[in-house]
């Protein structure tokens, strides 16, 4: 079993802020620099309306990010993945400790702490959060071990919210494909087709005496294709578009969808990967539970060969996804 460290929700209880997650003043979410005027919002795209497709399109160009409603994700299956990732940040600590991420092993699943070593690229500051990671899809690498067994349902439900999530991704896919001028299935296709790996987590942020001064997750953008993530009903979360952050409301039934590295390179820069970061709350526990949309770790993606052209050159190299990976985990260019 991997070393186990102190949790965040154990640092909660005790009142505690200590210094390590206390971030510089120019990335504190209470700095003036940072503050939301609210004057813009991330667009929410009705995915039953005939023009859903263009408002993506727009949005991905523009925000890099959008909620969608009507996406035909049932209810029920919603509440049953946050019913059960509630129940296991629930457990008993022991137990959840069961689960603990090796990061000697070298893969991400796994349960974790934020009071574990930053990586590099969180300015060495850590993060507010406990998670866990595990790969839902495709079946070959999915590692059912790692899945807990307490509660029960837990891999049902996980399942069958996996199941809509590969759905929705190819609906999404093929909106943006045609956007850029390509058939609908070459987005897909160009990102491994049915070997696409979803990988699931679940964010728990326990509420922070010192709100002002600490990140659930400082500011990024994500290294996948396109993350699609539901969230519980604490908002938190923020996406940056023309110098400032703004916040995405909260929405009941609405799934966030964050443009990511990938899409990006692959549109040779048409769509842009939307900065986000996020925030904690003083008195209640936020949760999330994002689904990662990557490709194959052997996959060589860079921008789609009818985007790069003599008059418009590639923007990106190409490369194995794998290794765009490890460029960016580790702070190397790209």
């Amino acid at each position: 079993m991997a070393e186990v460290q102190q949790s965040v929700q154990a640092l909660s209880v005790s009142g505690a802020v200590p210094p390590e997650f206390v971030r510089l003043e120019h990335d504190q979410p209470g700095g003036a620099t940072f503050q939301d005027t609210g004057l813009e919002e991330a667009p929410v795209i009705d995915m039953s309306k005939p023009d859903c497709g263009s408002r993506m399109v727009e949005a991905a160009m523009e925000w890099g990010s959008f909620q969608v409603v009507n996406h035909g994700v049932p209810a029920a299956a919603v509440a049953e993945l946050q019913s059960v990732g509630r129940a296991f940040f629930a457990l008993p600590q022991e137990e959840k400790d069961r689960y603990a991420a090796d990061p000697a092993s070298g893969r991400i699943e796994g349960y974790g702490v934020g009071t574990r070593a930053p990586r590099r690229n969180l300015a060495g500051k850590k993060m507010w959060a406990d998670y866990f990671y595990h790969y839902v899809a495709p079946l070959a690498i999915v590692n059912h071990d790692i899945w807990p067994n307490n509660p029960a349902g837990y891999r049902e439900a996980n399942e069958e919210y996996c199941r809509h999530m590969q759905r929705l991704t190819r609906e999404m896919f093929e909106h943006l494909s045609t956007g850029l001028g390509l058939e609908k299935g070459a987005m897909s296709e160009a990102f491994g087709g049915d070997e696409l790996v979803l990988l699931q987590k679940i964010n728990s942020y326990p509420p922070c005496p010192q709100p002002d001064v600490v990140l659930g997750v400082g500011s990024h953008t994500d290294m996948c294709t396109l993350t699609i993530l539901l969230p519980n009903d604490v908002s938190g979360l923020q996406v940056f578009k023309d110098g400032r952050w703004h916040d995405v409301k909260y929405i009941p039934g609405a799934l966030v969808v964050l443009i990511a590295d990938q899409i990006e390179i692959l549109s040779n820069g048409r769509y842009k990967a939307g900065m986000h970061r996020a925030m904690v709350n003083k008195e209640k526990t936020r949760m999330s539970w994002p689904v990662f949309v990557e490709p194959p770790r052997e996959l060589v993606v860079g921008p789609h060969q009818l985007l790069a052209t003599d008059d418009n050159p590639a923007k990106y190299k190409a490369k194995k996804y794998k290794d765009y990976q490890y460029c960016k985990i580790n702070l190397l260019p790209q």
